[in-house]
């Protein structure tokens, strides 16, 4: 039996290839996918028998799609509050190196539920700290998401270069190379679910420069794509990671990820604050997407990623989280304003607007994660993987454009979120767990870690 829903009287934001937009649109979800969008009410035909979703006084948009983030940092919130990224790191890697997979899926539990009521469907996970007997991290973030309900883009991490090979890992956080790449294969066969309606993904993902030998990096492109699953890593993050690259290879990250086959279409790279014109030029030649973090950028004062430039080059951009412990606010949507402000402070006024920021969180990320066919707009045929912000209380009536509301006004509340057309947010509040007790279980999850360091 169809199972139909009516999404109906709301302002429309499609986000498709041409920017469509309804003032008082319909959409009509079947299965899990869209099969009408459009002005007006919905044609009789198809009102008929579905349940319906008044959207009069909201905004509807496309869920929105997080492309960097570390759950397992819910644990470690509210740390080396003024440190920058190499120093914030070496104060944090004594407690991550105690993280198992019970505490890591308690954290990342609560970490995805605070997205999903920020507006998010899609999670990219990069977990790259796999203490010894630790147990099944990627495991353990599939079973959170699954709880949860959103889309889970899980990516095996690694890190081999510790402190006494020349990088920035104590020794006791990394792993042997061969060790790695073995655990990376096989979290892709036990979790990656390649067809279009997949709720977990898996890619393959050194952690950076810093951190993991040439090796490791060359050997994971070569391992993920024999698979056929994408690559992630951080790149260009910092002027330090910049310094690192020129002391040790002799050239910038950009130059080196491309001498160790990390530039193409099936790569997106975290952050990308310190790109200049040449790394954008190989990024937009090359096909490699970048997930801007602003917040986080902010908060360990990395820097102002160069998003005009590398939209106006073709560089396919998704907007990310990152990780709690340096961006503990863990929502997606107030990234989506960070953007346009952050963009604006670097280079003016008109450098991004309302609508390409929410496509970068849109059709952007869908892009990074290699299903934009599937996912990032409001189109017939898509996922039905929806948002609806309410724009009608005291702090949005008015405004006069309704997209504004996200890229310029406080985040509105979320009436509704849908992933696959089931209710996941409904009134801003999670349907699908017990907030509270999701709280008291990342609250204990820390403690346990912090008693264990």
């Amino acid at each position: 039996m169809t199972t139909r829903t009516l999404i109906e009287g709301g302002h429309i934001a499609t986000v498709d290839t041409n920017g469509g937009e309804y003032a008082s649109g319909h959409l009509v979800i079947d299965d899990g996918r869209i099969t009408a969008v459009g002005p007006g009410p919905a044609p009789h035909e198809l009102a008929e028998g579905a349940e319906r979703i008044d959207a009069r006084g909201c905004l509807v948009t496309p869920g929105l799609v997080n492309t960097h983030h570390h759950l397992y940092q819910w644990l470690t919130r509210g740390l080396a509050q003024d440190a920058i990224l190499f120093d914030w790191l070496v104060a944090l890697y004594p407690l991550w190196s105690c993280i198992n997979a019970d505490v890591v899926g308690r954290g990342a539990a609560a970490g995805i539920a605070t997205l999903a009521v920020s507006g998010c469907t899609t999670v990219a996970d990069h977990h790259y700290v796999f203490p010894a007997g630790s147990g099944d991290h990627v495991g353990a973030l599939a079973q959170a998401s699954a709880r949860i309900g959103v889309r889970l883009h899980a990516t095996r991490g690694s890190m081999d270069l510790g402190a006494s090979d020349g990088g920035l890992p104590p020794d006791f956080a990394v792993e042997k190379t061969d060790a790695a790449l073995a655990a990376s294969a096989e979290a892709v066969a036990r979790y990656h679910d390649p067809s279009p309606a997949a709720m977990v993904r898996v890619a393959i993902a050194p952690c950076s420069p810093f951190s993991v030998t040439t090796e490791l990096l060359r050997e994971s492109a070569v391992l993920a794509r024999s698979l056929g699953v994408r690559l992630h890593t951080h790149g260009s993050e910092t002027v330090e990671e910049a310094a690192f690259c020129a002391e040790r290879f002799g050239m910038g990250p950009t130059d080196y990820l491309e001498s160790v086959g990390w530039l193409g279409d099936d790569v997106w790279t975290a952050h990308g604050v310190h790109l200049d014109a040449h790394d954008i030029a190989r990024y937009a030649a090359s096909g490699t997407g970048v997930a801007h973090c602003p917040s986080s950028n902010a908060r360990l004062a990395a820097g102002i990623a160069p998003v005009r430039e590398l939209l106006r080059a073709g560089v396919p951009v998704g907007l990310g989280v990152d990780g709690a412990a340096s961006n503990e606010s863990g929502r997606l949507a107030p990234e989506i304003r960070q953007a346009v402000l952050m963009a604006r402070l670097r280079d003016g006024a008109d450098a991004l607007g309302s609508r390409a920021a929410l496509r970068v969180a849109t059709i952007g990320g869908a892009a990074l994660l290699g299903r934009s066919a599937e996912l990032g707009s409001l189109e017939r045929g898509k996922l039905a993987d929806v948002a609806v912000w309410r724009i009608d209380g005291v702090a949005h009536a008015g405004l006069y454009d309704p997209v504004a509301a996200l890229g310029l006004a406080d985040t509105p509340p979320l009436e509704r979120l849908l992933v696959g057309g089931r209710t996941i947010v409904a009134g801003g509040e999670l349907v699908t767990a017990d907030a509270a007790a999701l709280a008291r279980d990342a609250a204990a999850a820390t403690r346990e870690l912090a008693t264990r360091a």
